[in-house]
């Protein structure tokens, strides 16, 4: 039917044991074209960097041609990108990994951009970035032909299970479903802590 693209709202610096401290909050989700979303891990400013070069190249080629990019056009843009910067020699190295999901004449497709300026195109729940902790969740309960009701219900399922054992998840979510040419945002909620009397 479409993807279920979904992705939790925490930041954090990490250190070298892994996570040192969660810095601030944030939608992980942007919008590269009225038909394709892209999800971001690794360094914040280079990820939005990255983003915005992107959304400017994809409108000047389109510009040019007249045409609507397609999504694996789309994808290997960001690679040549990515790959560039990681070898570009810096004190801080852009290290940064996007999922790229979009829908056009050809179908729904969804990408795996490594750090090192590699790609995958994901045709299960293989290789999403998901944590760890929420792979056992997705081996018993992910089949390639759940609906997209199904797909948001195991989304919000994952995090729930993760968002208490992975440092690196929490705070909030949020979901998205595309297919056939249209993106809606189903959820988007935040996680609150409080205070209360000890009994």
């Amino acid at each position: 039917d479409g993807i279920v693209l979904a992705a939790d709202n925490r930041i954090t610096y990490g250190g070298d044991s892994g996570v040192a401290y969660i810095a601030n909050t944030r939608e992980k989700v942007s919008k590269i074209t009225d038909n394709s979303l892209v999800t971001i891990a690794g360094v914040a400013s280079d990820a939005d960097k990255t983003i915005r070069q992107i959304r400017a190249e994809i409108r000047l080629k389109e510009l040019k041609s007249k045409k609507k990019v397609k999504i694996r056009e789309l994808a290997y843009l960001f690679v040549n990108i990515v790959y560039h910067q990681i070898r570009t020699p810096s004190i801080i190295p852009s290290i940064t990994h996007f999922l790229l999901a979009g829908h056009d004449e050809e179908g729904s497709h969804l990408y795996d951009i490594g750090p090192a300026g590699d790609i995958h195109e994901v045709k299960t729940y293989e290789a999403t970035g998901a944590p760890f902790e929420s792979l056992g969740i997705f081996d018993v309960e992910y089949n390639k032909e759940m609906t997209i009701e199904e797909g948001i219900k195991l989304a919000r399922k994952v995090f729930e299970s993760t968002k208490g054992r992975q440092p690196g998840v929490g705070d909030g979510w949020d979901v998205y479903v595309i297919k056939d040419n249209s993106i809606e945002k189903v959820s988007g909620q935040k996680v609150v802590s409080q205070l209360v009397d000890k009994e």
